[in-house]
């Protein structure tokens, strides 16, 4: 029993997320953050976790979250007026001056990739009016659009607060969605970025080190770094070598290069082991007396080393590796049985429509049939008068 038990857990956890897919701890990565996540960027399929489901402090990864969410109620082209309050935010800033107007899409720029904290502000006013709204209209958000359940923010920026909180999983989650928008998609992968202000021009940099190749790791497409003190060092990471496409995460690491080395350790870690495939629009999957197939291609997430596929009676696939782990499941459709066919009454049918047809080519026949009858018995008829005047 001690065997399955972290598969058990994860497990319910995972439906307890009312997750399409599902984790396991294929090995023990020796990672030092305290929890971590790694997914299938496409198919959100769960490739590894540590303590997924652990309350933790995200710091300025709450930024991901403030962005997509502004930048799907926003108008990017909206100009915005900064408070003063915007503008008394600590930590680290863009230097806004009270009463500066920009666009929101500049605002949304230097809060990810300066994680200016008074930009972070300012989109949160102008988008709720406050930000205890903005922060209440933000948890709604992200229970509703995205299905996180462990994740209550209260300021868009991630200043510490005792009840601003997520999990590993739930931070996957919201950046694993939030790429998916190619705005959010550009700005999160923007590596430098000409900044204009009032008070301050200057060129934003990535503080990511692995997205702007201070460390190097090949594929890095977007990132975000979070610290506060009471936080520690927070990343989240996405990356793609051109064969599949990953989001990591990880929470709470003491050192600074902690985190990028447990994010190299969980990419690399997915990049060799995990590999893409196709289940095929309906291919048929049989429990008990049941068919099941996917409605359209769909797209899955295996071991390299090769799968397993086991369909439960509620049409629930589940893809494992070889050695039995689960990977990935996928919710397949009833596929109904044919109707039997009304086989006797379409002979039926069909016989007493050709009936008609046959009846007329009977009729034709005799018809012909008596016509040259009269024909011969005329031709006759004629000849034997003939014969009679020649004689």
């Amino acid at each position: 029993m001690k065997k399955f038990l972290p598969a058990i857990i994860l497990f319910l956890y995972l439906v307890t997320a009312q997750l399409h897919v599902s984790a396991a701890e294929l090995v023990q990565l020796p990672l030092k953050s305290e929890a971590a996540a790694l997914i299938d960027s496409d198919t959100g399929a769960v490739l590894y976790v540590k303590n997924p489901n652990q309350k933790m402090y995200p710091a300025s990864l709450t930024k991901i979250a403030t962005a997509i969410y502004a930048i799907e109620k926003g108008n990017l082209d909206s100009i915005v007026t900064v408070s003063s309050n915007a503008v008394r935010q600590d930590g680290t800033r863009v230097y806004l001056n009270e009463g500066e107007q920009l666009p929101l899409k500049q605002l949304i720029q230097g809060m990810l990739i300066n994680s200016g904290n008074d930009a972070a502000v300012a989109i949160a006013e102008y988008t709720d009016g406050t930000v205890q709204q903005f922060a209440e209209n933000l948890n709604t958000y992200l229970k509703t659009r995205i299905g996180v359940t462990n994740t209550h923010f209260t300021n868009p920026n991630g200043l510490f607060d005792a009840n601003h909180y997520t999990t590993a999983m739930d931070m996957a989650l919201i950046t694993n969605y939030a790429i998916k928008n190619p705005v959010f998609a550009e700005i999160f992968g923007t590596k430098l970025l000409p900044w204009k202000g009032q008070s301050w021009q200057t060129t934003l940099v990535t503080h990511h080190k692995m997205l702007k190749g201070e460390i190097a790791f090949p594929g890095i497409t977007g990132g975000k770094t979070g610290y506060t003190s009471e936080t520690k060092q927070t990343l989240a990471t996405t990356a793609d070598n051109g064969k599949i496409r990953l989001t990591a995460v990880v929470l709470k690491s003491n050192l600074k290069n902690d985190k990028y080395n447990d994010t190299a350790l969980l990419l690399d870690y997915g990049f060799r082991n995990f590999q893409h495939a196709t289940i095929k629009q309906g291919e048929i999957f049989t429990a008990g007396n049941k068919d099941f197939s996917p409605e359209k291609e769909t797209l899955i997430t295996e071991s390299i080393e090769g799968c397993k596929k086991n369909i439960a009676s509620n049409g629930l696939l589940s893809i494992q590796d070889n050695k039995g782990q689960l990977v990935q499941t996928v919710q397949l459709t009833y596929k109904e049985p044919p109707k039997p066919k009304a086989a006797t009454k379409k002979k039926v049918e069909k016989h007493h429509d050709n009936r008609p047809q046959l009846l007329l080519q009977v009729n034709v026949v005799l018809g012909m049939m008596v016509v040259l009858i009269v024909l011969i018995i005329a031709v006759r008829k004629k000849r034997s008068t003939e014969y009679k005047h020649t004689s």
